[in-house]
Order: structure tokens, then sequence, then C-alpha cells
């Protein structure tokens, strides 16, 4: 199978978040595939579940050669090397690596959905992937993603992190 460019969502909560975000790039760039780019950190408000610390969110682009599924599976022991609990949907966590996109599949599995279903009303995704992709068109809203952040209904501010 030929690569593709992948874009993942990481965010955290709890603990060190740098620290957090930074070994999950290490063991992404191990697993999963070559880092092309990685988006600045932004801090924004706990969404979905208010009462929570704020999150630390970056974007990589990751060009990968392994299958959506196991991108997937890559994410997830990710995220349980970082001692990533599931216990509250949107709750707290060390650790969350997501899939927005892979190339321009539109994928729709039981386990996967891609693009990222939730992205078109999550600020806190859009804005750093916009900093590393803002001409990529989403496969079946046919808009950019700059265009997504313009119309984002999202109220929660973005804050940059001097990193």
């Amino acid at each position: 199978m030929s690569s593709v460019v992948s874009y993942l969502l990481l965010g955290g909560n709890l603990g060190d978040r740098v620290a957090y975000l930074q070994q999950a790039q290490q063991v992404l760039a191990a697993t999963a595939g070559a880092i092309v780019a990685a988006s600045a950190y932004y801090e924004t408000a706990a969404w979905g579940v208010e009462d929570q610390p704020a999150f630390l969110n970056q974007v990589l682009a990751v060009r990968t050669a392994l299958p959506a599924a196991e991108l997937l599976a890559a994410c997830l022991a990710t995220e349980q090397q970082a001692g990533r609990e599931r216990r509250l949907r949107w709750g707290a966590r060390t650790l969350d690596v997501d899939i927005l996109f892979y190339g321009q599949e539109i994928i729709n599995t039981p386990t996967l959905t891609v693009p990222h279903p939730a992205l078109p009303a999550r600020r806190f995704a859009l804005v750093p992937l916009a900093e590393l992709a803002p001409g990529l068109v989403h496969p079946q809203l046919h808009q950019t993603v700059a265009e997504l952040l313009a119309h984002c209904p999202d109220p929660l501010e973005v804050t940059r992190v001097k990193s």
C-alpha cells in the first residue's frame, strides 16, 4: 500500500499535558509513520463535560503506510501507554488521539469513522488543523478546513500556548 497523510488530533487535560503530547508524538513517529508537520499547542476549556481542567491540543500530520484500522490501533496503543482510562465520555484524560482525516478516504465502520464526524463542530480541533492545512478539503462536505473553522458553531476560545 502506498502512504497517505493522516491528520491526528492529540489532547489531554491531566498531569503534565505537554509531556504527554511529546511522548505521544515520539510513540506515533515510531509506530504510525513519519510526522511531517506538527501544530503549536492550543489550550481550550473542557468540551462536553465542563467541570474539569482545560485541555491542551495539538494536530499532527503523519505520513503512514498503515491501513486505517491499524493506524487506529496505533493511536489506541499510544493512549494506553500514556495511562488513558476510559471512565466517562468526554471526561478528563491523560491523552486522546483521534484520526481527523486519513488522506481523502471516507471510512464508516463500527470502530472508525473518518473524517471525524464531530470535526466541523469542534473549534479545538479545527484551529490547530487550520494551522497545518487550511486548504485541505473535507471529502464529504466539500469545504476547506479554513471554511469549516469560519463557520464553526463552537463558542469555546482556543488559545495558542507558547511552547
